[in-house]
Parts: structure tokens; C-alpha cells; sequence
């Protein structure tokens, strides 16, 4: 168990504090010249998880465990921060104090949603209480279905207008993982009756074709961009950075995916 909590907490890490870090450059790169803290406090953030990913690579699955709860409740503390950052920006966009500035509410919510869902995986990897897996499956997916429904979303408002055909599908994704995320907060608040084997299979399965597709469409979205081949003002890194998010849920699909097949049924 020691050796699968090492395991898990720096999987958890070397993903997340990348995607922490690219999150500050992404704030830094939508703030107006004049933003110098903002601008300043972004870029220590950038700093900060930069070191923290570089230090998760130092360590191996031997390492003692208790070492890396330290490690979890450092990350801990920087990811409350960066979480703190974004909800301040939020707050300072919605009451117009950013005004000419390009981040989208929705994105500095977005980020900061992500943060929590971090910080809360190393608090329960700690206190080793992860919440069983059949709650996970609902969970899991309530989240991220929500994150690759506003992907859609920003991809679609980043794109140039001209590029019609790709607006459209971006358009596509938005309403089908709108769907998506309904059908799990309907399945959630049926919890624990809907926690059966047949019932979370196909919720999984239906789920896993959705996102294939739109990790699919990111991907080439992301090459095009890559080979200047589109119109549009995203950055290459966030590109990737939304491909990358995707395959990382569909990881997550697998697992839940492997665990129900090896299930006869969950006592309620």
C-alpha cells in the first residue's frame, strides 16, 4: 500500500503541477500591460510549479513514503495559493476591474476548479481516504466532463470566426458534453440506487466514445495550429495543454472501465 501511495501521489503531481504552471502562463499572457502585480504574481507561480514538477521527477517508487506526504502537503499549500490567485482574478474580472483583458471568466473558473480538484486529491492521498470506486466513477466524471465541455468552449471562441467548419464542431462538442455532464448529475443524485455494474458500463462506455472524439478533434486542432495551417489566437501550448487534459480523463476512463469488468455487482 505504501509503494501504490508514492506511486499515485507523484502521478498525481508531475501531472498536475504542469498543468498548474502553464495555468500562470496562460493568466500572465491575458493580463493588459499595465497588470504588473498580477503579471509579477503569475509569473511566481510559474516559478514555483515549475520546481515542484522538476522535484516529482527526482523521486522514485522506492521513496519513503513519509517523504512524500511531506512533499503532498507542500504542493498542498502552493496549489491553495495559486487556487487563491485565480479566484481573485475572477473576482476582480466580473466587477470590471480588468476591463480591455483576455482571460474569460469561465477559463479563471475553469483553472480554479482545477486547482481544487488537486489540492483535494492530495489532501484524501494523505489522510488515505480516496473516496470508493464506484462514488469515484460518478465523481470523476461530473468533473471532467464539465472541464471537456468548457474546452469545447474556449476552443471555439479562440478560433478566428472565418474558420466556420471548426466553430461548428467546437459548437457540436460544447452541446454534446453539455448533455453528458446533465446525464451524470442525474445519475449522481440517483447515488446509491444507480450504482450498478450495468448502468455505470454504459455511462462509462458512452462517456469514453464523447471524449475519444474530442481528444481527437483537439489533436488535430493542435497540429494545425502547430503548422500554422488555421486562423485563430491560441496559443500552441494551450493546444496541447487541452489535449493533454483529455487523454489524461481517458486514463481515468480505462481504469474505472478495468475495475467494472472485473464486477459482479456493488452492495448498496
Amino acid at each position: 500500500m505504501s509503494d501504490l501511495f508514492v506511486a499515485r501521489s507523484l502521478e498525481e503531481i508531475r501531472f498536475w503541477s504542469r498543468i498548474m504552471k502553464e495555468h500562470s502562463l496562460f493568466l500572465r499572457l491575458g493580463f493588459r500591460c499595465e497588470d504588473t502585480q498580477l503579471i509579477y504574481e503569475a509569473n511566481q507561480f510559474f516559478a514555483v510549479f515549475e520546481q515542484i514538477e522538476l522535484r516529482s521527477h527526482a523521486y522514485e517508487a522506492n521513496t519513503d513514503p513519509q517523504t512524500i506526504s511531506q512533499f503532498n502537503e507542500e504542493v498542498y499549500t502552493a496549489v491553495s495559493y495559486i487556487w487563491a490567485f485565480k479566484r481573485k482574478v475572477l473576482g476582480l474580472i466580473l466587477s470590471c476591474q480588468l476591463p480591455g483583458a483576455n482571460n474569460f471568466p469561465l477559463l479563471v473558473d475553469h483553472i480554479s476548479r482545477e486547482a481544487n480538484y488537486f489540492r483535494n486529491r492530495l489532501a484524501e492521498l494523505n489522510a488515505g481516504r480516496l473516496e470508493p470506486l464506484p462514488d469515484a466513477i460518478i465523481d470523476e466524471n461530473v468533473f471532467f466532463l464539465k472541464i471537456m465541455a468548457d474546452h469545447a468552449k474556449f476552443i471555439g471562441h479562440l478560433l478566428d470566426p472565418s474558420e466556420r467548419k471548426l466553430v461548428e464542431q467546437a459548437r457540436e462538442f460544447s452541446h454534446d458534453f453539455d448533455q453528458l455532464v446533465f446525464q451524470a448529475i442525474d445519475l449522481s443524485s440517483m447515488r446509491p440506487q444507480s450504482q450498478t455494474v450495468p448502468l455505470l458500463s454504459q455511462f462509462v462506455d458512452q462517456n469514453k466514445v464523447s471524449v475519444k472524439s474530442l481528444r481527437d478533434f483537439k489533436k488535430t486542432a493542435r497540429d494545425l495550429i502547430n503548422d500554422c495551417r488555421i486562423k485563430s489566437i491560441i496559443h500552441p501550448l494551450l493546444a496541447d495543454h487541452v489535449f493533454r487534459e483529455a487523454e489524461h480523463f481517458l486514463v481515468i476512463l480505462d481504469m474505472f472501465e478495468q475495475f467494472l469488468r472485473g464486477q459482479d455487482g456493488f452492495e448498496s
